[in-house]
């Protein structure tokens, strides 16, 4: 039995090998993340391109279905469109009535489509910060959905590609840090690397 046991000990890796391999592995994981941030980084600027564009489009689409109210509005009511929609939700007629919530849903998106694009009339950080914190998710899922991939070699992709490399990478070794001091398997991994 004795010899069964000692046999099943010497089979094992010691402990420093162990510790190495975790090591080794560490440092692969990090590899990995560092690349698939970086492909996911440069990413970025084409997202917000083609986010912009499409913001765009529905900006256009709407003006030009908001055009013949618009064209009232400035003739009868000096440009407020709040005025004719006012106009036709206090009017006798019920087709002017029922008429006056569609207007009134092109006239809010319209102002909605405009404050967006305003708000991304800024550095690529800014819109990014804008696009994650108010950015219109609609407009986000659709640009998701029809995204096209694309690996552009301009300096703001390059920048954008390792700013999320730096990001993912602190990111890791705090919640390994972390881990580490919680579990006291922060120091054996440290002094194992060779």
């Amino acid at each position: 039995m004795a010899k069964l046991v000692l046999r099943r000990y010497q089979a094992l890796p010691s402990r420093r090998i162990r510790l190495k391999i975790m090591s080794f592995l560490y440092r692969y994981l990090l590899i990995f993340i560092a690349c698939v941030a970086l492909l996911l980084g440069i990413q970025i600027p084409t997202f917000v391109d083609q986010f912009e564009k499409r913001l765009d489009a529905h900006l256009q689409e709407v003006q030009t279905n908001l055009k013949g109210y618009r064209d009232i509005a400035d003739r009868d009511f000096n440009g407020s469109m709040e005025a004719l929609i006012r106009k036709h939700k206090d009017s006798s007629d019920m087709v002017f009535r029922d008429e006056a919530a569609p207007i009134e849903t092109m006239y809010l998106r319209y102002l909605h489509f405009k404050d967006q694009q305003a708000a991304l009339q800024t550095s690529l950080p800014g819109k990014v910060l804008y696009l994650a914190r108010r950015g219109d998710r609609d407009l986000m899922r659709e640009t998701y959905a029809s995204y096209s991939f694309a690996i552009p070699l301009d300096s703001t992709a390059i920048y954008s590609g390792f700013a999320l490399v730096a990001i993912m990478l602190l990111l890791v070794e705090f919640v390994s840090g972390v881990f580490g001091l919680v579990t006291g398997l922060g120091t054996s991994r440290k002094s194992a690397r060779f």
